[in-house]
């Protein structure tokens, strides 16, 4: 069971989150939804292709972004949570600034997302006493420097130990386990060698009690793998999301989601996969 703010989810089957990307500067779709009319309009579109969840980001978090000042942020995402409150959709912020979390619960977030895993100083506070639900996610580095040259010894295990010691540091502030998800961050300071052993080790990540987001859609890897630009991406991140929900993933966050859809509904039939 994932408790989600608002929403209740059995996890009987998968849940598709659709990307919302309020940002001149995202590797996919910068720019294309930069003012909350345009994304409110985008957003309601993903729900009727069938996202179970929409994930609202104002900062670009691609290799090489520029922070975001707060104030710019806030005047991106707001506006759109607030358009959305009422879709009957749960709704998740994708922020790693304690005061960007604290606005968008107040206006009806029910999920903070942060590559960052609450670890910015206030961070844990600002979730802890809210019934959001929150993704912790690995990452090696920062934007500015985190695909430079990553390196692990076993980037498995180390993943595996960063988010076990972040779940627990979780529920020690309060935030009950099943409010809890965790992401390995593909391409979060990792190369392409990383990415490829993390996907076949997935099963390292789901025995750790908590549902496990996967988020390969259009991501550089697939490119250099299939020899795809980011905009032909559409087929090899409906394989990724299928392959990674097959290895045991109960979330895929995605920029297709009609097509990630209609791949999942032979799916979910053929593996008795349903509500």
């Amino acid at each position: 069971m994932f408790s989600c703010g608002r929403f209740t989810f059995s996890l009987s089957r998968p849940l598709i989150m659709g990307i919302v990307n309020v940002t001149p500067d995202s590797f996919s779709d910068g720019g294309h939804f930069r003012d909350a009319k345009h994304a409110i309009e985008y957003a309601l579109q993903l729900i009727e292709q069938g996202a179970d969840l929409l994930d609202i980001g104002g900062e670009s978090t691609r290799p090489n972004a520029a922070p975001v000042p707060e104030k710019e942020e806030l005047a991106r995402v707001l506006p759109v949570l607030e358009g959305l409150r009422d879709t009957g959709v749960a709704l998740s912020i994708d922020t790693q600034k304690p005061a960007v979390m604290r606005a968008a619960i107040e206006v009806g977030a029910d999920m903070v997302n942060d590559v960052n895993a609450l670890q910015s100083p206030g961070a844990l506070a600002a979730v802890a006493d809210s019934t959001v639900a929150v993704c912790l996610m690995h990452k090696q580095g920062d934007p500015q420097t985190m695909q430079q040259l990553p390196l692990y010894y076993d980037v498995a295990a180390e993943v595996r130990a960063f988010l076990q010691a972040r779940l627990q540091v979780a529920q020690a502030a309060g935030i009950a386990r099943e409010r809890l998800v965790i992401d390995p961050g593909f391409g979060f300071g990792k190369n392409l060698e990383h990415n490829v052993t993390l996907l076949r080790q997935f099963h390292a990540l789901t025995d750790l009690g908590v549902p496990v987001l996967a988020g390969l859609s259009r991501k550089s890897m697939l490119g250099k793998l299939a020899g795809l630009e980011v905009h032909e991406r559409v087929h090899a991140s409906v394989a990724a999301a299928v392959l990674a929900l097959m290895k045991g993933a109960k979330i895929v966050r995605v920029h297709d989601v009609k097509a990630t859809h209609d791949a999942l509904a032979i799916v979910n039939a053929i593996e008795g996969w349903h509500e």
